[in-house]
């Protein structure tokens, strides 16, 4: 039976000076479940995370892991392991010695924590790489490096701050796929900081929005996307256009936005403004009529029913949605 590896933050506040960076955030991440805390810069994702790890100090406010407080243990005591945006691997120390060295601060005899670094490499596909530097590695072989390293602290909370941002698109996409794999494979709880809406999409069990220093909403990602809580929520998950109606406003996918050459039963006009070939789809970036300059809506379409009637900057389209995509705003 796998330790109880849930997290449970209460009233959790983070001050620097007269600066509040986390206000009071509430937050419980099962056990063993993929947690992504997702926001803009600033928001107070990090803060959080380096509080969990013990990293930073708790202004007020708590942090459980497995039921047990934490909030002024170690980062040694606690159970978590951190991964750190540059991996902050040692340049000196070989990929195998890398992963050993916790192990080695215990006090553990070479043998056996080379055993174990082994075993860990193995996991991560590294151990032809065993005897490198890091300075001869990838960066998504460094990060290999550094996840494993970071599992051999046993922990039962994995903590990740941007793992994939230093990564090229290509192997940022592969790498996503392998860290959850990882994690369903470990059973352990991962929290995972990133300002990528569609990384948190992929990865998260449980998606955590940021938004100066507070939680705008959580759930899954399903949940988030199809039915963002907040303006800021839809704004910032993206694919929403922001409707004001004479109840307030709603939140339109653009996957659900129609647009047409008349009238029919539209509900608003648009100027066409650019169209972009996404491959898979178009998307048209529109000005709709009676908004302010600076307000733009969007479309999604699918290539065929682009292709069927093409659209051009300039033109004046007409907009439709079902009553039924329209999802109103708190």
């Amino acid at each position: 039976m796998k330790p109880d590896s849930s997290l449970c933050l209460t009233g959790l506040t983070k001050r620097y000076g007269a600066t509040t960076a986390v206000d009071q955030i509430d937050l419980t991440i099962p056990s063993g479940s993929y947690c992504c805390l997702l926001g803009p810069s600033g928001c107070g994702k990090t803060s959080t995370l380096r509080m969990i790890a013990g990293h930073e100090s708790v202004s007020a406010g708590e942090v459980l892991l497995g039921g047990k407080y934490v909030t002024h243990s170690s980062a040694a005591e606690r159970g978590t392991a951190m991964m750190f945006q540059n991996y902050a691997l040692f340049p000196h120390l070989s990929v195998l010695d890398n992963v050993a060295f916790s192990w080695k601060m215990r006090g553990k005899p070479a043998p056996e924590r080379h055993a174990r670094a082994r075993e860990l490499l193995e996991l991560v596909s590294m151990t032809q790489y065993q005897a490198r530097l890091p300075a001869e590695l990838s960066g998504g072989q460094q990060q290999r490096v550094a996840l494993a390293r970071a599992l051999m602290t046993e922990p039962r909370v994995l903590l990740l701050d941007e793992p994939l941002s230093a990564l090229d698109p290509f192997l940022r996409i592969q790498m996503r796929a392998e860290l959850k794999r990882w994690q369903q494979e470990l059973g352990f709880t991962f929290v995972h900081v990133t300002h990528s809406q569609e990384e948190a999409m992929a990865l998260a069990d449980q998606v955590v929005v940021m938004n100066q220093g507070r939680i705008e909403q959580t759930g899954s990602a399903r949940e988030i996307f199809n039915a963002p809580r907040s303006e800021f929520v839809a704004r910032f998950i993206g694919a929403h256009n922001i409707v004001a109606t004479p109840t307030g406003a709603v939140a339109v996918r653009s996957d659900r936005l129609k647009l047409a050459r008349s009238p029919g039963n539209s509900m608003r006009t648009a100027a066409v403004k650019a169209v972009e070939y996404q491959g898979t789809c178009v998307q048209v970036s529109l000005a709709p009529a009676g908004e302010a300059p600076d307000v733009q809506w969007s479309a999604t379409l699918s290539d065929d029913s682009f292709d069927a009637a093409p659209l051009a900057p300039g033109e004046t389209v007409y907009l439709s949605w079902e009553p039924a995509e329209a999802h109103a705003l708190g």
